[in-house]
């Protein structure tokens, strides 16, 4: 039995009404949520208030859910949702260069940057960051969901699919087209950097 048909047998106690079979499902996903929601919501405790509000909503909205896609994937749309709401309702939007750059495994030349920190690399370290993040940030939404469910949240292009209600197929074009993006935003910075390894 694979993770989604537990998960779908879980759904369909909680819909028969068997509130124990929700409190498994929150154990299983609430650091993973926690996680996600922390992408959006930098404090730890609003954090914690805002997952427990997605899954609020979660029980809520079970009854109608159809197992049409896995229950995770359903969860991670109804998290993002409540983050973004909470900030928009707090008058707040995330700050565009304070996710880890250990986080975006695509990006060429960050494996070296782990090297014994000096002024000059942490500046070129946060250089790095801030030209992803706001790289991202200005991409197409569609370009923009779709590289960070992929690589900030490390779901597969199947549930990017589900997720985005299209072709795994336009899901691997979007991801492809967000890294160009990215990597052409990249290259000056680090080609820099390699000059300035060799002065």
């Amino acid at each position: 039995m694979g993770e989604n048909d537990i998960d779908r047998a879980l759904v369909e106690r909680v819909q028969a009404g068997d509130k124990r079979a929700f409190e498994l499902l929150v154990r299983k996903y609430q650091h993973k949520i926690i996680a996600l929601i922390s992408r959006y919501v930098h404090d730890h405790a609003e954090c914690e208030d805002v997952a427990q509000e997605a899954f609020v909503r979660a029980w809520r909205a079970l009854a109608t859910f159809r197992g049409e896609s896995a229950f995770y994937t359903w969860m991670y749309k109804i998290a993002v949702n409540t983050a973004k709401n909470y900030l928009v309702a707090q008058k707040r939007r995330p700050p565009s260069d304070d996710v880890a750059v250990d986080d975006a495994g695509y990006l060429p030349g960050t494996d070296r940057m782990h090297e014994q920190a000096t002024p000059e690399r942490e500046l070129m370290r946060q250089e790095i960051e801030q030209t992803v993040f706001s790289t991202v940030e200005a991409l197409p939404e569609e370009l923009k969901a779709a590289i960070t469910m992929r690589e900030v949240d490390g779901l597969s292009y199947e549930e990017i699919a589900v997720a985005m209600a299209c072709p795994i197929g336009t899901v691997r074009s979007r991801i492809f087209r967000a890294r160009e993006a990215i990597d052409e935003k990249l290259r000056p910075l680090l080609s820099e950097r390699e000059d300035r390894k060799h002065d």
